[in-house]
């Protein structure tokens, strides 16, 4: 018969799984809020690509409006808005993996109410990632599609 300590951390267990299955984040409710990461990481290690399986994700239809227009603007290959749209980002605060100079280029995603370029970005990758930051850098989400 297990014990009560074994019951006890069955069943902590089992809740975690139960908790990770479900999710514990969803899609931003507005397009003005900022998503919010998902348990796509874990749950669905499966289904996500390997340069996202230890970052928090977000799906694309759940980034805001206007994250969605440039993925869109992205996909076609432009014209951007900004001048700085498609420039080379280095990565300098290392909060994405690290890759030679070139791989990542960077993408203004419009800030409703900005007197500037906003805080907003999406950063790709020459292997396909894509990373949104709402933040300007400090934090982000790998991009599902």
């Amino acid at each position: 018969m297990p014990t009560r300590s074994a019951r006890t951390t069955a069943a902590a267990l089992l809740a975690c799984l139960a908790l990770l299955l479900t999710g514990c984040g969803g899609a931003a409710k507005k397009d003005g809020e900022a998503p919010r990461a998902t348990a796509a990481t874990t749950a669905a290690g499966a289904a996500t690509p390997g340069w996202a399986r230890d970052m928090a994700t977000v799906r694309a239809g759940a980034l805001p409006a206007e994250a969605r227009q440039t993925l869109e603007l992205i996909d076609r290959g432009g014209p951007f808005p900004y001048a700085k749209d498609g420039t080379v980002f280095s990565n300098f605060e290392k909060a994405l993996p690290q890759h030679k100079r070139g791989y990542y280029h960077e993408y203004t995603v419009n800030t409703p109410k900005s007197r500037d370029r906003g805080a907003r970005r999406l950063v790709t990758g020459q292997g396909g990632e894509i990373y949104y930051t709402g933040d300007h850098y400090k934090t982000y989400l790998a991009v599902l599609r």
